[in-house]
């Protein structure tokens, strides 16, 4: 009998298959409808007020602060390591402070405005229990006296 060759072929041996498990779906990020869904079921349950709130939110989580003794230390160094001439180095921090003072003006109006709409709806919601104490109290001295 014919001894059998050897073969390069070194033999792989497989994995047993282990049963398929179910993937999760992944989770798709919401598209315009949705969102345009959902913002129009939270807008009928916000008031004016709430919209107001939320947007001057939004205005403040996009203003930066920097104080002006940092926004100098920043100029100072950028002029001293030759990036910038000291003219146009003053030029840019007092933009920057213009612009600064502008958006700080707008947000506190914005601010103001919020508080006096605050004050309306919450006088607008108080004067009918107003009236009826009033009432009350009026009803309760004519028994008296």
């Amino acid at each position: 009998m014919a001894a059998k060759k050897p073969t390069s072929k070194k033999a792989t041996k497989k994995p047993p298959k282990k049963p398929a498990k179910k993937k999760k779906a992944a989770k798709k990020p919401a598209t315009k409808k949705t969102k345009a869904k959902k913002a129009s079921r939270s807008s009928a349950k916000t008031t004016g007020l709430d919209k107001s709130i939320e947007e001057f939110r939004a205005n403040l989580e996009r203003n930066v602060t920097l104080s002006r003794d940092r926004l100098q230390e920043v100029v100072d160094d950028a002029v001293s390591r030759g990036r910038m001439t000291r003219g146009d180095a003053e030029k840019m921090l007092t933009d920057l402070l213009k612009r600064g003072r502008r958006q700080t003006d707008s947000l506190l109006k914005e601010l103001e405005r919020v508080v006096r709409q605050a004050r309306k709806e919450v006088g607008g919601r108080a004067q009918p229990v107003r009236k009826q104490a009033t009432q009350a109290a009026r009803r309760a001295r004519k028994k008296l006296g």
